[in-house]
């Protein structure tokens, strides 16, 4: 067929086959597929896939693709990234996208906002939502024992993944190794601290000691309590050691002289848990102290769970510099430090009333009888919760404690992992809790 005639002929067949209805067009395509041979058929598949596979993504410009993808829920957008490279490229853009579902599923969120790269809050949000489904499988965590103690362990204190354990010995253990790294004769340890050259301990002999790791030998001793000292912080820039007793008293020290400056009073009962500005008596009230040297200086400010104390406070607290938080029977109680105002109250019934190990932006710790629960604050939910052993619960709450906490700030790629918790066992060994490895 010459070629003006086949233009004619199929320009009479186009119009033929417009005037078709539907189902007539379907019969005559396929009369006309099944006479086709190999090189029409290939043609035929080539036209097609142009056709019906079109890349609108790549048609429209990049802010109206990136204002269709927010729609989009991450896992969908996680689909996305499979369909081709060009969407890949697309969806890894969509920082602000990734950066609001990171903060919604718990993500650790800077408060600068952190780099605007699409890819790292993909990759964060990823690792979130992995570690939320290990939490509610059961799989999040390992456990490892340290032996050594012959003796009840009263004290433990985590610090840049090494556990000092306290009895009528003192041993630090690196958590990573199991392996103890030091061990130093002391009397009975109710509570204690350390850095990388000393230690410090509060003991049942109404005593508090400072020793030198290296040679294992005691450097000072802290004389003045009239009772068992149960807490001790310090602070080697202000050369202050601060320690809390069962006579109802709270001593300030000089920490390179062992002097006592002062002698705070205004506890009813014994004094379980002190920091450099804080102290907590057994259930009922938390005192601020004004942070100087004067001669009987006045508390600044007395907080409680209610007017008449009635309300028991937990004997641990949290203090960041910024808020105040401690456990009661009403739920968690959060003060403003800066006014010592109160925030809130975060209520959840089934973890009303137990210690709280430790509280971040996102998530709060909580030792619940015999489980460690995950507490989401924002929505005042119980996340996840993890079975221990059997172990012993002092009241002052000094035979546990939980490792890293940076992870309850969001969870990130650095920050999640390392010792959870730890506690003493009634065969005098220690219990860890670790973030097992990312799948």
């Amino acid at each position: 067929m010459e070629s003006v005639e086949f233009e004619a002929w199929l320009g009479r067949m186009s119009s033929s086959f417009l005037s078709l209805s539907d189902a007539q067009r379907n019969v005559t395509l396929d009369r006309l597929i099944a006479v086709c041979g190999p090189s029409q058929l290939r043609h035929l598949s080539t036209q097609l896939e142009a056709l019906l596979k079109r890349d609108f993504l790549r048609l429209l410009p990049l802010e109206l693709c990136f204002h269709l993808l927010k729609w989009l829920d991450p896992a969908s957008l996680l689909t996305c990234c499979l369909v081709s490279r060009t969407w890949n490229k697309v969806v890894n853009g969509c920082s602000q996208v990734w950066l609001g579902a990171c903060r919604e599923l718990g993500g650790c969120i800077p408060d600068n906002g952190g780099p605007q790269d699409g890819r790292h809050w993909k990759g964060v949000y990823v690792h979130a939502s992995q570690r939320l489904r290990q939490l509610h499988s059961g799989k999040a965590f390992e456990t490892s024992v340290l032996m050594g103690h012959s003796a009840r362990v009263y004290a433990l204190y985590y610090r840049n993944g090494l556990l000092c354990t306290g009895t009528t010995h003192a041993f630090l253990w690196d958590v990573k190794t199991g392996q103890c790294i030091y061990g130093i004769q002391t009397h009975t340890c109710a509570d204690i601290k350390f850095d990388e050259h000393k230690l410090l301990t509060a003991s049942f002999d109404n005593t508090l000691a400072c020793w030198d790791w290296a040679t294992c030998t005691k450097t000072k001793h802290f004389l003045g309590h009239t009772a068992a000292v149960f807490s001790v912080d310090y602070s080697d820039d202000l050369d202050l050691l601060v320690s809390g007793s069962a006579d109802f008293t709270v001593k300030t020290w000089s920490l390179s002289t062992a002097m006592c400056l002062n002698t705070l009073t205004g506890h009813s009962e014994w004094v379980t848990k002190v920091s450099i500005l804080l102290s907590t008596s057994l259930f009922n009230i938390l005192n601020v102290w004004p942070l100087g040297r004067e001669i009987n200086c006045q508390c600044l400010r007395t907080l409680s769970a209610s007017e008449d104390r009635s309300v028991c406070l937990q004997p641990r607290l949290h203090c960041d510099g910024r808020f105040i938080v401690c456990a009661s029977d009403l739920g968690l109680f959060q003060w403003d430090f800066t006014n010592y105002q109160l925030l809130r109250v975060i209520r959840c019934t089934e973890l009303i009333g137990f210690p709280l190990l430790g509280f971040g932006e996102v998530f709060a710790l909580i030792l619940h009888q015999r489980s460690l629960c995950l507490l989401d604050i924002r929505s005042e939910t119980l996340l996840a919760s993890w079975p221990l052993p059997c172990f012993r619960k002092s009241k002052r709450g000094s035979s546990f404690l939980a490792g890293e906490t940076a992870w309850l700030h969001g969870f990130g790629r650095e920050k999640d992992q390392g010792l959870v918790f730890a506690t003493s066992m009634p065969d005098h060994s220690i219990h860890l809790v670790t973030w097992s490895e990312r799948s």
